[in-house]
């Protein structure tokens, strides 16, 4: 059931694209919503999770988890909090290699267990980054044929690496360090979205709600529900 509905997140992207295309003010909230949703469930689930009964260098692991991003991140322009640029073939091959496999470390931690919470987290991530996909493969000199299965392909990276994390005996083995490089990941997107919410530094109220209200509907599925 996980599979599918992170499968349907990429293409609530694409049918929403039209929308957010219009006015670009709500894929930044949208962002914001979902950079603070994905830290909150990072620090109140995952990182408790690697830290109890773990060796002391599981650290080293997020450390290496977030250089992994600033690599992908350089490939990807920045696409995963809302920043790319260009619009030429190999920009598009490149964004379209660095977003699978960053697709596919998130999927991951879903393989080791039931994480109902990261499974929304990587829903809400996934959605304005499948609309900022498509608007720029759009904007590329692509057929439209070539955009739907760049789509599909990417659509299939994170339930692929629930898959593999499940399948594999050296992942699942090395579950924790594998969950640890993926926080890593999630830590450095999250506050790259976050940090940059505001436009020139600029206090901005309906991006500070949008990241309130992520931390509360975080809190509240964690605690309360």
């Amino acid at each position: 059931m996980s599979y599918i509905i992170l499968i349907l997140a990429v293409f609530l992207g694409v049918f929403t694209a039209g929308f957010f295309a219009k006015d670009k003010k709500w894929i930044q909230l949208f962002l914001s919503f979902s950079g603070a949703y994905l830290l909150s469930i990072t620090v109140l689930h995952l990182l408790p999770e690697v830290y109890q009964d773990s060796q002391k260098n599981i650290g080293l692991f997020i450390l290496l988890g977030i250089v992994i991003q600033t690599v992908l991140e350089y490939f990807s322009k920045g696409a995963e909090h809302g920043h790319v640029h260009g619009h030429d073939a190999d920009v598009s091959w490149m964004l379209f290699i660095s977003l699978s496999i960053h697709a596919l470390l998130e999927g991951m931690p879903l393989g080791f267990d039931n994480h109902s919470q990261l499974l929304w987290a990587i829903v809400i991530h996934k959605v304005p980054v499948a609309v900022i996909l498509f608007i720029f493969l759009k904007n590329t000199n692509l057929s439209k044929t070539a955009v739907y299965i760049f789509i599909s392909f990417f659509a299939l990276m994170s339930p692929l690496g629930s898959l593999l994390a499940g399948k594999i005996p050296f992942l699942e083995l090395y579950h924790k360090e594998v969950t640890a490089v993926i926080i890593g990941v999630f830590l450095h997107i999250s506050t790259a979205i976050l940090f940059e919410s505001s436009d020139n530094h600029h206090f901005n109220l309906k991006k500070f709600m949008a990241i309130l209200l992520g931390f509360l509907v975080a809190f509240a599925g964690a605690y309360l529900l």
